[in-house]
């Protein structure tokens, strides 16, 4: 029988809701349901503080403020121009779910929930199940059942993603001599076709014309190609082209939103960190964390020791790059004792991201290592949070995710990047080139 209802019935899974806890929002037209599970499932993250926490919070209060006896007969309308939710009260799993995955557990509830509601609708209704579990989209589409990824915060194409920078050959040579003269600059309306769109605000430039080359920044403010010179940052020097113009957009006070990205060994962290270093005195403190993905997605708690103890291997990396930055100086140096005593003092501080909660961010060189295991919401909470005279950077390898349910093109560093090229506010530079070792980069471009 044809399908009688252009209208599609959405069924969500916990994660859609704790990934963006507007995500009801997002359906257009189209009707949700939750199954109750889902409620059960949401009321036990409600307590703790990290963001889905605040996510699974967030979404009781709004769905609270929907309760009708309709919500559970027919459905609630979500807004003007949106569908309607309701909520999926089933009775035990369904018998055909139970027959092949006999093990009783949420995600076969919610899929037992998904299952009944698209055997009411299967007439009239395209019945589809969204989740960010892989997993349990295979299982769904082993019954018959339709199944989608939630890709409103996805990115279209990683390989069309923002490099920060572009590589121009047969530049014109006249410019080219003029941006080696004081004041090292040329008009960008001077240096590019009209009709070339992609020349965003603070993007890198390689020009070149036969054997003479120079490194460039599109100034946000002064709208000139400003001329790069090579940085040595608190002993750090820059080994290629990528690692100058990051440098660059680290130690410029008028960019304070910063991304870099780059496969394991490109020198990230290290750069950020020795940038900060270098700037810190315009700065109250430096402030450097990453996320906690616990590996096989286990709580912290099956760790032995206190917190401390089940902490220290996550930070471990952090506090590493800070010692090849001390390393560079004898301990007798002013440079190896100032980082010691700005670590005495917390004027440097190494801590797990979801220490941040409750700090002030005010006057902060805030960087955040592997943040491509972060969702786009918990990015646009730390970014909403940077008070007056603070920057944020941060670093991370799309394609290296530990993130259960996120990857390459949903992860909140992606859509960071997709969404903020061409504000003045922000840089990014991809990092192509690995610095550890022949060892190390052939390592990492094979396996």
């Amino acid at each position: 029988m044809a399908i009688r209802n252009n209208r599609k019935l959405f069924v969500l899974d916990t994660n859609v809701i704790l990934h963006d806890a507007s995500c009801v929002y997002q359906f257009q037209e189209h009707d949700i349901v939750i199954p109750i599970s889902v409620i059960e499932e949401i009321d036990h993250f409600k307590r703790g503080s990290q963001v889905i926490n605040l996510n699974a919070r967030e979404f009781a209060r709004s769905l609270d403020s929907m309760t009708s006896p309709a919500l559970f007969n027919g459905g609630v309308s979500i807004g003007s121009k949106k569908g309607k939710i309701s909520i999926a009260i089933t009775k035990g799993i369904n018998h055909t779910i139970r027959e092949i995955f006999p093990d009783d557990n949420p995600d076969h509830r919610i899929l037992s929930a998904a299952l009944e509601v698209n055997l009411k609708y299967k007439s009239k209704r395209n019945v589809i199940l969204v989740t960010k579990d892989v997993n349990l989209r295979m299982k769904a589409k082993s019954i018959g059942l339709l199944a989608e990824d939630y890709t409103t915060d996805r990115v279209s194409s990683v390989e069309e993603l923002y490099s920060g920078k572009e590589l121009i050959e047969d530049f014109d040579l006249n410019l080219l001599s003029k941006i080696y003269e004081p004041p090292f600059e040329i008009p960008v309306e001077k240096s590019f076709d009209k009709s070339k769109k992609d020349n965003y605000p603070n993007k890198f430039y390689i020009l070149r014309n036969l054997q003479h080359s120079v490194l460039a920044l599109n100034d946000a403010r002064a709208s000139v190609l400003k001329k790069v010179d090579k940085n040595t940052v608190y002993g750090i020097k820059s080994r290629n082209a990528e690692q100058t113009f990051a440098i660059n957009a680290l130690i410029n006070s008028d960019i304070p939103l910063i991304t870099i990205t780059g496969k394991a060994g490109t020198g990230k962290t290290l750069i950020a960190l020795a940038a900060a270093l270098h700037v810190r005195k315009s700065y109250r403190q430096i402030y450097v964390a990453r996320p906690i993905i616990p590996l096989s997605n286990k709580d912290i708690g099956y760790l032995p020791g206190d917190v401390e103890s089940k902490l220290a291997p996550y930070m471990q990396p952090l506090w590493d790059n800070l010692k090849v930055i001390q390393d560079q100086f004898m301990e007798t140096d002013k440079q190896h004792q100032t980082i010691s005593q700005m670590v005495k003092e917390q004027k440097l501080v190494i801590e797990p991201l979801s220490y941040i909660r409750g700090r002030s961010l005010q006057r902060i060189f805030f960087i955040i290592d592997e943040a491509q295991n972060l969702t786009p919401h918990e990015i646009k909470t730390i970014i909403t949070r940077a008070g007056e005279g603070s920057k944020v950077v941060f670093t991370g390898d799309i394609y290296q995710i530990d993130h259960p349910y996120l990857d390459s093109q949903s992860n909140g560093m992606s859509y960071l990047i997709e969404n903020f090229k061409g504000q003045k506010l922000y840089a990014h530079v991809n990092l192509e080139k690995g610095e550890r070792s022949e060892l190390a980069e052939l390592a990492s471009n094979l396996l």
